[in-house]
């Protein structure tokens, strides 16, 4: 208990002291004032301060977010069974001590009632404690949980720029190298591959900040590309395009077909005899890049950016993995053709993301479950008042206290016991079944 809670159970001493003494003490004099302040502050103090250290004993022993079962029928039997002892105890004090009445009686009669009475009203202000405890619980629960997937986000968003942003110094340093290398043996050749380069670089530049870009762009892009090798290389390189038309409205990521092209021309060599043949096509929701294997005996030192550069750009977009085949006589890369356009923010897998939506919707439950417990516990006892001040010959209240009572313990049947781990199996179940189609 802080001192904030101490305050609060002060005030409410000062409240319900003042209403008692106004409405039900007959005789007004200050030493009935000064007596009746002490007995409200005995019940406010001695109640609120039971249910307050079990609560947070309770709290600190199981967690309302890990073990909200436990936690739930620990607190509530608990609960009930303190609220009784304090409250027994206040009201022995108040009418055997304070007020002088028989103890035989305190269990019958008047004192009977306002014991049961007694009872049902910190029962209400317990479920209301316990219901804010575990509001606040999952409210900082899901805090952490969101700030936690941000972070997530941004860190994944900023590893997503690092590797585009290497995107555009490595096309022109690669150009720029096979420039070089036809200003000496090809000057006419240089001066197309210069015009070429330039159309090719502007779509670089248009490209390399977006996350995805359609099939039937990057292959466009890429047949620039390979006529601009050809410009270079003439017979010793030949190009091959087989992509189903179904495929072509859909994702991969940019530039990628570029990258992989230029590996295949860095690490294999290639001349009129023993040409290099790259082949391009779709097969199984892949997007493949095959080539013969003619590789250079000795390569130079690369900044290995091209084939994990898309490596990394995809794990950052999709679950879906780039895979690479190699043998004796071919290379083959197989990067994922994407039927829908994602984002790099969308980067929490997809188990966390079904376990936060699980939270949450468990939140939702629990919070419902609470608000009919604490309208049960608010209404009914004003309805028993009501029967006993108009027709105490006939308790009617049973009724209502009873239909209510049998939809409350389905409602926490439902939220806590079998039904629910049903559901979430039965989920599960359909949820492994459709993964293992897939």
């Amino acid at each position: 208990m802080n001192r904030k809670s101490l305050i609060i159970i002060a005030w409410i001493t000062f409240f319900i002291g003042n209403a008692i003494f106004i409405f039900f003490v007959p005789v007004k004099t200050f030493q009935m004032y000064l007596l009746n302040m002490l007995i409200a502050g005995m019940y406010s103090f001695t109640i609120a301060i039971g249910n307050g250290l079990v609560n947070d004993y309770l709290s600190s022993k199981y967690s309302w977010v890990e073990e909200t079962r436990k936690r739930t029928i620990l607190g509530v039997i608990s609960t009930i069974l303190i609220n009784v002892v304090l409250v027994l105890a206040c009201n022995y004090a108040n009418y055997i001590w304070f007020q002088k009445r028989d103890p035989a009686n305190f269990f019958s009669g008047s004192m009977g009632f306002s014991n049961w009475i007694t009872i049902n009203i910190a029962l209400l202000i317990s479920a209301i404690l316990h219901a804010k405890g575990f509001i606040d619980a999952w409210k900082s629960s899901t805090k952490q949980e969101v700030v936690q997937q941000k972070l997530i986000a941004k860190s994944a968003n900023a590893q997503f720029e690092s590797l585009k942003n290497q995107l555009d110094p490595h096309f022109l340093f690669n150009s720029l190298n096979v420039l070089s290398s036809l200003i000496d043996e090809n000057p006419a050749q240089a001066q197309r591959f210069t015009a070429s380069m330039s159309k090719i670089y502007r779509y670089v530049l248009e490209q390399k900040d977006k996350e995805l870009v359609t099939v039937e762009e990057e292959l466009s892009f890429a047949k620039t590309y390979c006529d601009l090798l050809k410009t270079r290389f003439e017979d010793s390189v030949s190009f091959e395009f087989q992509v189903n038309e179904n495929d072509l409205r859909s994702y991969v990521v940019p530039l990628a077909l570029q990258l992989l092209l230029e590996n295949c021309i860095k690490h294999n060599f290639a001349t009129s005899g023993k040409p290099l043949h790259i082949k391009i096509y779709s097969e199984n929701g892949n997007l493949l890049i095959e080539n013969n294997l003619q590789q250079r005996e000795q390569v130079k030192e690369s900044a290995g950016i091209g084939l994990s550069n898309i490596v990394q750009r995809y794990s950052l977009l999709t679950k879906q993995n780039v895979f690479i085949e190699k043998s004796s006589s071919f290379f083959k890369v197989k990067i994922p053709i994407l039927t829908q356009k994602t984002s790099a923010m969308n980067t929490q897998p997809s188990n966390e993301s079904m376990a936060y939506e699980k939270a949450s919707k468990r939140v939702k439950e629990l919070k419902g479950f609470y608000s009919n417990l604490i309208s049960y516990c608010l209404v009914i006892p004003f309805l028993i008042f009501i029967n006993l001040r108009t027709s105490p010959e006939y308790y009617w209240f049973f009724w209502p206290m009873l239909g209510w009572g049998i939809g409350l313990g389905s409602h926490a049947f439902k939220t806590f016991g079998v039904s629910g781990n049903w559901e979430e199996n039965q989920i599960q179940k359909i949820l492994d079944k459709e993964k293992y189609n897939n």
